[in-house]
């Protein structure tokens, strides 16, 4: 007999990013010499004072149950983030800690989003996104943005895209996976029309630390008291803090969304990894030299990476502002599922095809490897398509 499963999740797509992943790694464990631009963390250690904090907490013996939403110190040190680094005011009734932030937005899209109702998702977009919405019955309804725009919704699009179904808005910035980052006016401008309409912004943070023309990174909800009730504020430990494996990711919101994210966590997950919950604290009180560090190597990636697309004929792609990855057009090489595999497979290269960010023609590579990995791997793409396309 069939196995018969709940209809929405029958419905889900695996994450085509895990999948490439996966087989990557696979390849790697045969003895094959794998460059991997597929991966979405970075391929730094943990920071030393962070780990020492987490062993501590073993040894102490914090190895029990926290409240659902983590410990009070934990969202203490979060609300002074928020208030140094984003100039937010959320109290710690205010913050909820999840198993990353991939499990924070999860739970306030499960929390918000109903059957009949509309999510606006800016196109690329990372590729949960859509599948988070299928799960809680409500529709994603796709933005599509091109290099014209440098992938970024206008006021305008957004405006002419609102119906009465609408609810929330996703606005990931940087992007993955076209690393691009909206400016304050750009931003304000997205508000206005959020405000005007009542949609809840789900504003996903995560990159923040990892910017390279600017100083400046604007949090959509600093734009003002209305801009800041309609919007759950999302971040995590694993891209600034190289802790993608801690599982530690948190949301700021009000306290009726926080209250509902609490309940839908208490019977899921219940509380993040109480060890993970020391560690981050810890980064969150570290001075930032390892994120400084880390944020420098990752811009001479990129531009080493850029350099070598710009020698490939046929591949244009826009200059990434914030991130670890590179969005690339090889459209004129074919579809990008099937490049991505034959690539793979050929030259032991992992790259993430367009078609699972809803950009088919397209490849997101990952500049989250060594130098020296970026030149060979990019080396071995151009041979690769030097022999292949004539």
């Amino acid at each position: 007999m069939a196995l018969k499963v709940n209809r929405r999740i029958k419905d889900v797509e695996g994450s085509s990013t895990l999948a490439i992943t996966a087989r990557a790694n696979e390849l790697k464990a045969q003895g094959c010499d794998v460059v991997n631009f597929g991966a979405g963390e970075p391929d730094f250690d943990t920071p030393v004072p962070i780990k020492k904090a987490a062993i501590k907490a073993i040894e102490d013996g914090f190895t029990k149950y926290t409240p659902t939403i983590g410990t009070i110190k934990l969202r203490e040190a979060i609300s002074k983030k928020f208030k140094k680094d984003n100039n937010l005011d959320y109290t710690v009734k205010q913050i909820a800690v999840s198993c990353g932030a991939k499990h924070t937005i999860f739970n306030v899209v499960q929390v918000l989003a109903d059957e009949g109702e509309e999510v606006l998702i800016p196109s690329p977009y990372w590729v949960s996104y859509p599948e988070m919405v299928k799960i809680a019955g409500a529709t994603s309804k796709f933005l599509p943005t091109t290099a014209k725009t440098n992938f970024k919704i206008t006021a305008k699009q957004l405006s002419e895209s609102v119906t009465s179904k609408t609810k929330i808005l996703i606005l990931n910035s940087p992007s993955n996976p076209t690393g691009m980052l909206y400016d304050k006016d750009e931003l304000k401008a997205i508000a206005d029309i959020c405000v005007k309409n009542h949609i809840y912004v789900i504003s996903d943070e995560i990159y923040e630390k990892l910017i390279y023309e600017t100083d400046s990174y604007v949090s959509f909800a600093s734009l003002g008291k209305e801009v800041y009730d309609l919007t759950i504020t999302v971040n995590g430990m694993s891209k600034a803090y190289a802790m993608t494996g801690w599982r530690i990711g948190y949301c700021g919101a009000s306290e009726e969304i926080i209250g509902y994210v609490n309940r839908f966590q208490d019977h899921s997950t219940s509380n993040p990894t109480s060890i993970s919950q020391v560690a981050a604290m810890a980064a969150l009180n570290e001075p930032e030299d390892a994120i400084i560090a880390m944020r420098s190597e990752f811009k001479k990636r990129r531009d080493i990476m850029m350099a070598a697309l710009d020698k490939i004929d046929g591949v244009t792609y826009t200059k990434p502002d914030g991130a670890f990855y590179l969005f690339a057009d090889f459209s004129k090489f074919g579809e990008s599922f099937d490049l991505a595999k034959r690539i793979l497979n050929d030259v032991n290269v992992a790259v993430i095809p367009g078609e699972g960010f809803g950009a088919p023609g397209f490849m997101r590579f990952s500049f989250a490897t060594s130098a020296e990995r970026v030149q060979e791997g990019m080396k071995r793409i151009a041979e690769w398509l030097k022999k292949n396309s004539k």
